[in-house]
């Protein structure tokens, strides 16, 4: 294509993005993810990956985006809002609801965006011809630094990216494709001397700006982790049953976020401040049927409902008998990480009630881990 030929055929991708419902688009190559790769490195050979192996089994890829697809020649980087309708950290102090990250309280984005994603690739393969491939969060690739170097946003302190015109709130996609096209210009960092995403975090999970450990932070506990919670950071996730968005929510570039334009990844009512109580009474079939469709549903009911039981353990006297009642009931599940985390629960809303109850269940209780919840409760 011609210099013009080019502007014209990017302008007429850009509407159609944009008639998709995506709120900003650029352009790069799958070899521009800069520094990016070694900082991978970095990262995992410090253990700060925790329990996402798949980080460390697939690094290779991960740093060579090339490797995903050797034809492509170029990467089309999308983005899409999925900006809440108030602040959610005004939900962290109301005890008896569960706290849900915002981007996890509608549709499954990855669905979403990835239909979309095919449909502008058609789009794109029938106007100029070549090949493609599409990406959301689920493949091998570093879609950040690419998203960085196609000019849509920065990897801010908090590693997440941050764009001058939409904050914090978005999503990211791409479309990799045999098609030469012009690049645009990089994004630059601009934080600048602000620190207000490292200071908020309540684990402190940031070992310097621009650098986690994903162990202590609540997303990586509540979503990745599979076992028991370790209990240093139990206090500090508070009413936060899925994720958390404290470090996106204090960026000051969100005065520049819109509300999702997307409907279903606008929050649906039941996830916006749903009911602890409900929540920790939902047998498998009640929770796969609540959360159909969800992200929530993919760490299933085990991991779900240990979250909802360390909020109710933070409920503090706000917690009743009704409370109580459904903790004692979870004694006896078949989970050992349910079991464990009701112990846990428990005996910080009602130390005499719990060592009642000790002697039998430490005659019943063939899991010595969960017993060992008693002992560091």
């Amino acid at each position: 294509m011609t210099d013009l030929e080019q502007q014209q055929f990017k302008e007429a991708l850009t509407a159609e993005a944009f008639r998709l419902g995506f709120c900003d688009i650029g352009f790069t190559t799958p070899d521009a993810i800069g520094e990016a790769g070694p900082r991978l490195r970095d990262f995992v050979d410090h253990g700060y990956h925790g329990e996402m192996d798949w980080m460390q089994t697939h690094i290779e890829r991960r740093v060579s985006p090339r490797h995903l697809w050797a034809e492509a020649k170029s990467v089309v980087m999308l983005m899409m809002n999925y900006g809440p309708d108030e602040d959610p950290l005004l939900k962290n102090e109301q005890q008896q609801i569960g706290n849900i990250s915002v981007y996890a309280q509608g549709h499954d984005y990855h669905d979403i965006v990835k239909k979309k994603l095919k449909t502008l690739a058609r789009w794109l393969i029938d106007s100029a011809g070549g090949d493609v491939k599409v990406f959301v969060d689920t493949a091998p690739l570093m879609e950040k630094p690419l998203a960085q170097m196609a000019g849509l946003g920065w990897q801010g302190k908090h590693t997440n990216i941050v764009s001058r015109r939409h904050g914090s709130w978005t999503f990211l996609g791409s479309i990799f494709t045999t098609v030469e096209l012009q690049h645009t210009e990089p994004e630059t960092d601009h934080c600048g001397q602000c620190h207000a995403c490292l200071d908020i975090c309540p684990t402190q999970a940031f070992v310097a700006p621009y650098k986690m450990d994903a162990r202590k932070c609540i997303s990586y506990l509540t979503i990745e982790h599979k076992g028991a919670i370790p209990h240093v950071y139990r206090e500090a996730i508070g009413n936060r049953i899925y994720g958390c968005d404290d470090c996106l929510a204090v960026c000051p570039w969100n005065k520049y976020a819109h509300q999702a334009s997307e409907l279903r990844l606008v929050g649906r009512a039941e996830n916006k401040a749903p009911d602890l109580l409900t929540l920790v009474g939902l047998s498998d079939a009640a929770f796969r049927a609540r959360f159909q469709a969800s992200p929530i549903k993919r760490i299933g009911r085990a991991r779900f409902t240990r979250n909802v039981l360390i909020a109710i353990g933070n409920m503090g006297t706000a917690a009743d008998e009704r409370y109580l009642l459904a903790l004692e009931a979870l004694l006896n599940d078949e989970a050992p990480i349910i079991r464990g985390a009701a112990i846990w629960a428990l005996k910080r809303l009602d130390p005499d009630r719990a060592l009642a109850l000790m002697p039998a269940l430490k005659s019943k209780e063939p899991d010595t881990e969960v017993l060992i919840e008693w002992e560091m409760a």
